[in-house]
């Protein structure tokens, strides 16, 4: 993704006079957070929404769960995920909207790089170590990685209100 994603502003919700969030702002925006809210699917169609901790990545989110929590059991049978974030303030800021595929991490190396990465983001607040393509706790529990590379973007500006869509 040299050249970045297909952006397109949707004047229908945005101001006469808004402009496009640029996609460096909103990767910004990925790149920074400390906290998503992951939206899947229980295989009798209802939806689960679970906070979580996430990284931005190599153009995707990167997020762990354990492998009995209910978002894990939900992409065992459907893998479409939303991911949200952004601040709950009327006036000003940026809410980000992330439509993809969760597919389940198990290379060593890009593990190995998403743990430290976890490690740096969080201050060493969040620690695993790699084994048999998973991440473990220092406590000694498992955790399943899974990547989300977008297929879909939406950037909801506030204040002056702006709908931006980056296709990929």
């Amino acid at each position: 993704m040299i050249n970045g994603p297909v952006t397109k502003m949707d004047q229908r919700f945005s101001d006469p006079d808004a402009v496009a969030t640029e996609w460096e702002e909103t990767r910004h925006v990925l790149e920074a957070a400390e906290l998503f809210w992951i939206s899947t699917v229980r295989s009798d169609g209802r939806p689960h929404v679970s906070p979580l901790v996430a990284v931005w990545l190599d153009g995707a989110i990167h997020f762990s769960t354990g492998t009995d929590e209910q978002k894990a059991i939900n992409l065992r049978e459907n893998p479409h995920v939303i991911l949200t974030t952004g601040c709950n303030d009327w006036k000003e800021g940026l809410d980000v909207v992330v439509e993809g595929d969760a597919v389940r991490a198990t290379d060593e190396a890009m593990l190995a790089r998403l743990a430290e990465a976890w490690t740096k983001k969080w201050d060493g607040q969040w620690q695993f170590e790699v084994r048999n393509g998973s991440f473990y706790h220092k406590e000694g529990g498992m955790a399943l990685v899974f990547s989300v590379k977008p297929t879909k973007i939406l950037a909801f500006g506030k204040g002056k209100f702006s709908h931006t869509r980056y296709q990929f």
